[in-house]
Order: C-alpha cells, then structure tokens, then sequence
C-alpha cells in the first residue's frame, strides 16, 4: 500500500493556494494604495506606532486556527483568503526590518517581496507536479468527496470527480468498492449554478475555439508576441538608459562607448534576459506552422523569463513601471496557460 508516513496532498490544494497568493498581493497593493491616498497616517498616537505588521500575524494565526479546527472546502478557502490578506500585510513592511533605520520606503524592498511571492508560486508548483500522484492520494482524496454524502449535498460533479479518483486507486483496497457503492446509491442534490468564473471560463472557451478556427489566427499570435517583445525591449532600454544618460560625460569617449562603459550588473541582467525572450518568442514563431502546442510552451518560456528574470530587476530600479509590466505578463501567461491545455485536450479528444 505504499509509505504510510508519505503526505497526502490535497488535488484542491491549487485553488486554496492560489486564492492565498492572489489575496497577499493583493493586499500589498491595497496598503500600499491607502497609505499613499490617506498620507501615511500612524496608529498608537505620539507615544506608539502600531505596524500593520502585527494586524498581519493575527490574521495568519486566525487562518491557522481555522484550518486546524474545521472540516471541508469552505474552512480552508476562508483561511486561505485570510492567510492571504495576513501574509502579504505582514510582508509590506520588509523594508523596515532590513534596515537599520526602519525605512519603509526602502528601495528594494518591492523587489524582495517579489522574490518571496515567486518562490512561494514555484515552491507551490513543485510541491503538486514533482511526482505523479500515487493510489492512496486518489482514495483519499475520494473519501473527501464522499464526506458530502454524510451532509447530504453531493451533486452529481463532485460524485463523478470522486469515481475518477476511484477509478486510479488501488481496486484490491477493501474501501474502494465499497465508496464506490455508496456513491452510486447515493441522492445527489441539484448542481449549483455554475460560478461567475466558471461561466467566465466557459466564454473563453467558446471565443478561442472560434478564433483558433480562422486562418489569421497565427499570424495574429506572432503579431501580438513581436509587438509586446518590442514594447518590452523599449521599456527596458528606456529604465536603463535613462539613468546612464543623466551622467555627466567623462573624457572623450563616444556617447554610445561611455554609457555601455557604466552599465550596472542589473542592467546588464535587463538587457540579457530581455535578449534571451527575443530569441524564445523568435523559437515559438518558427514553431506555430508545425505546432501550435510547442510554440505556445515557446512564449510561456518567454514570458516566464520576462517574470522570473527580467522584472526582479526591472523592480530595482523603476518599481511601480515594473509592476504594470507584471500585471500585464501575468494575464499574458494565464492566456497561454489556457491555450496550451485547450489545445492539449482538442488533441487527446482526436487520438
């Protein structure tokens, strides 16, 4: 039956995760917004300062004791939501506790956030894409489906998600025949409307299918991807050049010598990994006539070297300009993400 200490994931766990994620930025933006607005009042009157900080570690204990004290779906999207707002309100004053005069305005300190967010997202992915789950993860993972029979509010998706799961368990387990018993005489209740993002999911469908059926699509897709590569390099040389060009002129060297002369380490890591996207987004081109899987997985790459490596260094040095450009890449990834498995799944439906 396999390593009984192993842990058992959760195959809901990706939306929790990314509800604590998309909440903790949020968060961050939203304080860093009413400050701004508000004029960065203090709280604790002359004598105190009470950092938002502390509100922060209350709502992850209040999110951990949510998860550790209750059963089912909505415990943990609740913690997660709160977990969420916590983290990211305790992580907006980074900039206080890595310097010694508490500076909150510290530079860097939107980059190093950044950072913590990206490798809490790969942490995440590696965490439920190391390995394949394994028989006793899907039983489990079915029992949790089962336990709606128990509140009597299984309907049919979640009773047809628990025979998936059943179906990949091991079927010399005494369990397994006999939730798959109960499942089948079972009431199930009626589905739910389907939930505005559902419903959402399923319009971009429907638009993708069409546009991906029209000759232009490709040559829309490489238009889109050169023009946005461009817009990029621009951005770039403009954050870096504008820095080097305010210098005044040493010597006799040519204007063009003496500001590649004075380029920093991070500008250099701008316009490499910038350079390194031009020649992915070029790959993924080449690609779209043969494969429009490949290419698509050509651009992510683009676009995952523009996230991971580029905008930490971009942050450095123009934060809120970077953070635009963030925002933008990130809707561009989730598009790619939904082509790629759009696509995958049209493939698999013809083999």
């Amino acid at each position: 039956m396999g390593n009984h200490r192993q842990l058992i994931r959760d195959f809901h766990a990706g939306q929790y995760l990314d509800l604590l994620l998309v909440s903790a930025v949020s968060a961050v933006l939203a304080i860093r917004f009413f400050l701004y607005a508000a004029g960065y009042p203090t709280v604790g009157g002359d004598s105190l300062h009470i950092a938002h900080m502390l509100w922060g570690g209350l709502l992850m204990l209040v999110a951990l004791i949510l998860v550790l004290s209750y059963l089912g779906r909505r415990a943990h999207q609740l913690a997660a939501l709160m977990g969420g707002v916590g983290f990211g309100t305790f992580i907006d004053e980074v900039g206080k506790f890595v310097t010694h005069d508490n500076d909150y305005f510290y530079r860097p300190s939107i980059a190093i956030m950044y950072v913590v967010f990206v490798l809490t997202y790969l942490v995440i992915r590696s965490i439920h894409r190391v390995r394949q789950p394994v028989e006793e993860e899907y039983l489990l993972n079915a029992l949790q489906e089962v336990a709606n029979v128990a509140v009597n509010d299984l309907d049919r998706e979640e009773r047809d998600r628990a025979l998936r799961y059943l179906a990949r368990a091991d079927a010399r387990h005494p369990l397994v025949p006999r939730l798959r018993e109960v499942l089948m005489g079972s009431e199930l209740v009626p589905t739910p409307n389907p939930h505005p993002l559902v419903r959402l999911q399923n319009s971009a469908i429907r638009v993708y299918r069409r546009a991906a059926a029209t000759p232009v699509f490709p040559k829309a897709i490489i238009a889109f991807f050169v023009v946005q590569l461009a817009a990029r390099v621009v951005h770039v040389l403009t954050v870096v050049l504008r820095g080097d060009l305010a210098r005044p002129a040493r010597g006799e060297a040519s204007e063009f010598g003496r500001v590649v002369e004075e380029l920093s380490f991070v500008d250099w890591a701008q316009l490499g990994s910038s350079l390194l996207s031009a020649v992915l987004v070029a790959l993924g081109i080449v690609w779209i006539r043969r494969s429009r899987i490949a290419a698509f997985r050509w651009f992510q790459r683009s676009i995952l070297v523009s996230i991971f490596i580029t905008q930490l260094f971009t942050f450095y040095e123009d934060q809120w300009g970077a953070l635009t450009a963030l925002v933008f890449n990130l809707l561009v990834l989730l598009a790619l993400n939904f082509a790629i498995e759009h696509e995958t799944a049209r493939r698999s439906s013809r083999v």
